[in-house]
């Protein structure tokens, strides 16, 4: 199974780079769990959002935040029901105007051929 999710995950950044959250929440299950890992309420998109139509509305708070200039996925690593991602952004905070740039990880869980969790981890500091 690790080749399909490997091959899901890069549709799914690729989507990403498009614009196209309709086909990032279409690669979740109806009741995934989607991560930011931070102290929630310190930023938008710290917290868990528990639906595929959460999701969606990840991707909203994240957009009104924060601008993004730079994304860069790094390496993939699939074992088992995960995929790994490395990765780097820059961006800034549209709130106050600071830059903010750090690298991250994302991990995807994988259940019946689609994606029903994901945890990001970056430097929250940052954001805070």
């Amino acid at each position: 199974m690790t080749e399909p999710n490997l091959t899901r995950v890069q549709a799914m950044y690729a989507a990403f780079a498009r614009g196209d959250v309709a086909a990032i929440t279409s690669a979740c299950s109806e009741d995934t769990v989607w991560e930011v890992v931070g102290p929630p309420g310190a930023y938008p998109t710290f917290g868990k959002w528990t639906s595929r139509r959460s999701v969606a509305e990840f991707f909203a708070a994240l957009a009104s935040a924060s601008e993004i200039k730079e994304f860069t996925v790094g390496a993939m690593y699939a074992c088992g029901d995960k995929v790994f991602v490395e990765g780097h952004e820059v961006g800034v905070i549209k709130a106050t105007g600071r830059t903010t740039d750090s690298d991250w990880l994302h991990v995807f869980t994988f259940k019946d051929g689609l994606v029903s969790g994901f945890r990001e981890f970056y430097d929250t500091a940052q954001f805070v």
